[in-house]
């Protein structure tokens, strides 16, 4: 196994106090492989709630203060305490439509933001295979608020941050396998990188700087504002 899928990076600081101290208190580095995956998996995607944050390019230590996430920020923290308990993983690099965000986001925001947005996943290497943990990118109660409001959709789905061939059958519990909910909104694939960072060194979200103001200081917040609504439906 290559070592760059294990090191630590700017953006992976694996090695501050806070995370350390979270996997010593969650004794992670105790359990077997798949558990090591499956109770960081289940800890960044349930207990790092889904929601926008300023930036893409926070540290994994700045993630997990800010206690929410979005996909590439989810990323991060994701890759810095898989790698921290040993389990390597790589980074899934692409951009999605804005548009399978209706209902997360306003109408003023949702016409302002760009066309393409870019979107990242890890992908974690688990008996020879590399396997997608897209899916950490949204909390449990989130999604189970969005299947409650739309009990008579069969099939694909494209709305509330959610994307996906089947919502009835939406299932992103850990079990060794792909998980997704976001990937039918993928419209150009970037491949695959060792860290976030060097993939943000290429791939940026392009915009104004009055527009990053703006996301920054009101659209981010009303767009959080709205993902709680929807998750205190249940």
């Amino acid at each position: 196994m290559e070592k760059k899928y294990l090191e630590m990076t700017k953006m992976l600081n694996f090695d501050v106090e806070s995370i350390q101290s979270l996997i010593k208190n969650r004794k992670w580095i105790e359990l077997d492989e798949y558990n090591k995956i499956a109770a960081i998996y289940d800890f960044v995607r349930n207990e790092i709630l889904f929601g926008y944050n300023s930036s893409d390019l926070l540290s994994a230590e700045e993630v997990l203060k800010d206690g929410y996430g979005q996909c590439n920020t989810k990323a991060t923290l994701l890759m810095a305490l898989l790698r921290s308990v040993g389990i390597p993983c790589r980074l899934h690099g692409s951009e999605v439509s804005k548009h399978f965000q209706r209902g997360a986001t306003s109408w003023l925001i949702s016409v302002l933001a760009p066309e393409r947005i870019v979107h990242t996943w890890v992908e974690v290497l688990y008996l020879g295979n590399w396997i997608a943990l897209e899916g950490v990118i949204t909390d449990e109660s989130y999604v189970s608020a969005i299947k409650d409001k739309h009990k008579n959709v069969r099939g694909a789905f494209a709305k509330y941050a959610v994307a996906v061939s089947n919502l009835e059958r939406l299932n992103l519990n850990w079990h060794g396998e792909d998980t997704f909910v976001q990937n039918y909104a993928v419209v150009v694939d970037y491949g695959v990188y060792d860290n976030p960072d060097s993939f943000f060194e290429q791939h940026r979200q392009t915009w104004s700087k009055l527009k990053n103001f703006a996301y920054v200081h009101y659209g981010r917040k009303v767009m959080n504002r709205n993902v709680d609504k929807i998750r205190k439906i249940i």
